[in-house]
């Protein structure tokens, strides 16, 4: 691989950017993380961040040139293509091309969880909380046996899925509407279970992660804060 240097402009919160951070360490790829106030974003950051989001990839090469990536996913496929191994992806077109629209599936998925845990009502948190067990729903029926989706290699999806279980098992509620989300989804509970046991995961936030997601939900008054 030529001499290039990967800063990956960051939030300690971000979902999306703990997906790239696990892609990273899965390869075995040296980099800088550089957080960013997202209440406060510097105009450095506003210049090169076409959406004004986290995360962004400042590849700067030995010659002194440089781009800037942007979306998590675009982000995690770029690696994936410059390292191949280990692989992410399946090598069958087809199969790949499923985990791909898998990836996208967890997105959605990530969508529904984040509206359940920063819910600041019952009613709001009784519809994010359906939409949520549905998609998960959709997981148990389809992923393999495990301990990972697609059965013993770990996987784009898994990286991808990964940062919405951690919320969860941090929190680790028995609170109404929401306690009966993981119910009776053995493979999701083994899956997320093995994938808060992987380096890569453990890895991609801070030791004091568990601390900064509480104070969030706490700024957002979320119902979830106080468990």
């Amino acid at each position: 691989m030529p001499q290039t240097q990967w800063i990956l402009i960051s939030h300690p919160l971000c979902p999306f950017v703990q997906r790239v951070a696990i892609v990273l360490h899965e390869k075995g790829i040296t980099f800088e993380r550089v957080n960013v106030d997202l209440h406060d974003k510097p105009d450095w950051f506003l210049a090169i961040s076409p959406t004004g989001k986290v995360p962004l990839l400042k590849v700067q090469h030995a010659d002194g040139g440089g781009s800037v990536l942007f979306e998590s996913v675009a982000i995690c496929e770029y690696f994936e293509d410059l390292q191949p191994s280990p692989a992410l992806h399946p090598q069958d077109a087809l199969l790949r091309a499923q985990h791909r629209a898998w990836v996208e599936f967890a997105s959605a998925t990530l969508s529904d969880a984040w509206g359940l845990l920063n819910a600041a009502d019952h009613e709001t948190a009784r519809a994010t909380a359906a939409a949520f067990r549905k998609k998960l729903e959709r997981f148990e029926a389809d992923m393999s046996s495990g301990p990972y989706f697609a059965g013993n290699s770990f996987s784009m999806v898994d990286a991808v899925m990964a940062p919405i279980f951690r919320c969860f098992d941090i929190l680790d509620f028995d609170f109404e509407p929401t306690h009966h989300v993981f119910d009776g989804l053995k493979r999701v509970a083994n899956w997320r279970l093995a994938l808060a046991l992987r380096p890569s995961i453990q890895a991609a936030v801070t030791p004091d992660y568990a601390i900064l997601f509480r104070e969030q939900l706490r700024e957002k008054d979320a119902l979830l804060a106080t468990v």
